[in-house]
């Protein structure tokens, strides 16, 4: 069986933001030359997601009103307890875990064994700096 490991880094000029990270993950993906295995993806921030979905804008905007409306910004350490340790971004690690931290996606003749509409993003809650995502990709 064969390894190989990638770092991404984005750094997101907003608060929050979605990134279709797909190509940089089959870019991975040839490079490894592996054609039959898993390819895993996950965010090293607690602030920002992975997720698979529709690279639709219309659904990328409901996405964020949802989660706003779910996890508002606020940044009254009343409203948030993490705010009490000096940051305000304890909404963003709330709505990291809704959106969940990794995907893995199965790996078929060489290429993303996707659904018709799936595509892998990046979910951003509290940008303005560089974060990393991984990609581990095993098999044959």
């Amino acid at each position: 069986m064969k390894s190989q490991t990638e770092y991404l880094t984005f750094n997101i000029p907003s608060k929050l933001a979605f990134l279709n990270i797909t190509p940089q993950v089959e870019e991975c993906l040839r490079k490894s030359g592996i054609q039959e295995g898993l390819c895993l993806v996950n965010t090293m921030h607690i602030t920002a997601s992975v997720f698979i979905n529709d690279d639709e804008a219309g659904l990328h905007h409901d996405f964020g009103k949802w989660l706003e409306e779910l996890a508002p910004f606020n940044q009254d350490p009343n409203v948030y307890h993490h705010n009490r340790t000096g940051e305000d971004n304890a909404d963003a690690h709330l709505k990291r875990q809704i959106m969940g931290r990794e995907v893995v996606v199965a790996i078929t003749k060489g290429k993303l064994d996707f659904g018709r509409w799936e595509q892998i993003f990046y979910g951003e809650f509290d940008g303005h700096r560089p974060k990393r995502v991984l990609v581990k990709i095993i098999g044959e």
